[in-house]
């Protein structure tokens, strides 16, 4: 092999290896037990109290997000936890929350696919599953 061909190899191992690398720096998650199916993504240490609002919130987060979002926010293997740094609220702010369950939201931080919207969740649910959520989130100290 001549010494360009190897040159090209190398810069094309070069490249690809920068792009994999630089597709991570985003704050995607990697793989994880419940991405490969295996139980639940995070421990979560539940608040002492809830609010009246994170109260109302927990019922509809059950009857709408559980499925894939898991018991108290802790993740399954069809979505992942919302008790998680990466959804700080600094980060994921409380209308990043409404407009994915409004529109959906393309996958960014995990493998777990597309969101599809929610039409089955009311304003007031959302709002009262966002202040559940935050509270979880709170009570695992992630402010």
């Amino acid at each position: 092999m001549n010494k360009g061909k190897i040159a090209v190899i190398a810069i094309l191992a070069v490249g690809i290896a920068a792009a994999a690398i630089w597709t991570r720096r985003d704050g995607e998650a990697p793989a994880t037990e419940a991405a490969t199916g295996k139980g639940v993504m995070v421990a979560v240490t539940l608040p002492a109290t809830l609010s009246e609002a994170a109260k109302m919130g927990e019922k509809a987060f059950n009857a709408v997000c559980a499925a894939c979002h898991g018991a108290n926010a802790a993740g399954t293997e069809a979505g992942p936890p919302l008790v998680h740094e990466i959804y700080e609220p600094s980060h994921h702010g409380d209308q990043a929350f409404a407009v994915a369950v409004v529109n959906g939201v393309r996958a960014h931080h995990w493998t777990f696919g597309d969101m599809p919207p929610q039409p089955a969740m009311t304003r007031a649910d959302l709002r009262n599953v966002i202040a559940y959520v935050r509270e979880m989130q709170r009570a695992n100290g992630i402010d």
